[in-house]
């Protein structure tokens, strides 16, 4: 083959991929200008019960059945059920099938076993979705914190000031604690060996040690937040000794300490603050005190990230972008920036296990 055919050659193929990537783009343009909607209408399906509805049904329902159950308006519940099945989040019709649960609309009943709802409409709320109008201000250069610019304060500043917020907050992070406790107890329990007290930095409501007291009863498990946070917990007969206080001041001790989606909120400094007095914490357990941190690792530039689905990868890079709206100073780490801080912090090693989740279980080892 002589040069001008391979050129010639060459020169159609950049002009079919350039065709190719014209056409994906005339496509993918409208999934970003109408992005919100899906958030939107499955909030709104949250809100109208409609999960709840036909799992307390039994059997498929007509749309009628749906209607007359949640005394919705039949065109408009008829267009929102079109626009859910569209999505695999609801299967069937209307009419002689009738509409039946999916394993994705499961996660939308608020009391369901995997719940996701709490978590979704917290990241829907007015309150959460007003820093996102000042993203592009917060990325230049001296640009000041979205939060903070939309609320005057910062989220958890906001969220002892204002409580109703606060148990949002507190009821999405236990959504994710049902999922990713059972998980983390199953394929990583090497990480409770030899303990005999755990404390759960930042652990809100206490789910998540609630569900180790009951996997690991020899375990003695500590739930420690803030002073407004641990005054709503119910801790009568959950086996959860619950503390309140500031863990930039001091944590309680214990032979262990365990963070799970609170460093991400921090920035480096803050990290290696917190890090130093969970340290302190597990001082009188050397030979086995550690710090279980269960965060997300996203991929950096060499780093591979092991084990994860590509779509819990991307979901890693999303919450970057939710820590950048959302917090002063907070951000999803690569490995590189996971070990800068827990060696700032002291600690002498560390361990990184990837779970079927978006998070991995880091440990650090006094």
């Amino acid at each position: 083959m002589g040069e001008i055919e391979r050129e010639e050659m060459s020169s159609t193929r950049w002009e079919k991929e350039e065709e190719e990537e014209e056409e994906e783009a005339q496509m993918d343009i409208w999934k970003y200008i109408f992005g919100f909607v899906e958030l939107a209408v499955i909030k709104c399906a949250i809100e109208l019960g409609i999960a709840e509805a036909i799992e307390k049904h039994g059997s498929p329902m007509t749309l009628s059945e749906i209607s007359s159950s949640l005394g919705c308006d039949t065109s408009h519940l008829k267009r929102i059920m079109r626009f859910l099945v569209q999505r695999k989040i609801f299967k069937g019709d209307g009419c002689s099938r009738g509409y039946s649960q999916s394993a994705l609309s499961r996660r939308l009943m608020r009391n369901g076993e995997h719940s996701m709802a709490s978590f979704l409409l917290l990241e829907s709320s007015p309150v959460m979705l007003a820093p996102w109008h000042s993203l592009s201000a917060r990325v230049m250069a001296n640009g000041n914190p979205s939060f903070a610019k939309a609320h005057g304060e910062d989220v958890w500043r906001y969220a002892a000031a204002n409580l109703d917020h606060s148990n949002l907050i507190n009821e999405a992070m236990a959504c994710d604690a049902k999922l990713v406790m059972p998980i983390i107890i199953q394929s990583c329990s090497e990480a409770f060996h030899g303990l005999k007290s755990l404390v759960d930095v930042g652990g809100g409501n206490g789910t998540a040690m609630r569900i180790l007291a009951k996997a690991c009863p020899s375990i003695r498990p500590i739930n420690f937040d803030l002073p407004h946070v641990i005054a709503l917990c119910d801790g009568d007969g959950d086996g959860v000794q619950h503390v309140s206080g500031d863990m930039f001041l001091s944590v309680p001790k214990a032979d262990a300490a365990f963070l799970m989606w609170v460093l991400h909120d921090w920035s480096d400094e803050e990290c290696i603050q917190i890090l130093r007095k969970c340290r302190e914490a597990i001082s009188n357990s050397k030979e086995n005190g550690r710090v279980i941190i269960v965060e997300a690792v996203i991929e950096g530039e060499g780093e591979g990230e092991g084990g994860k689905h590509d779509g819990l990868k991307d979901v890693g890079l999303m919450l970057d972008m939710v820590m950048m709206a959302h917090t002063n100073f907070g951000k999803e780490r690569t490995l590189k920036e996971w070990e800068y801080v827990i060696k700032m912090a002291g600690f002498s090693s560390y361990t990184v296990k990837p779970i079927h989740a978006v998070q991995s279980v880091i440990m650090a080892f006094y």
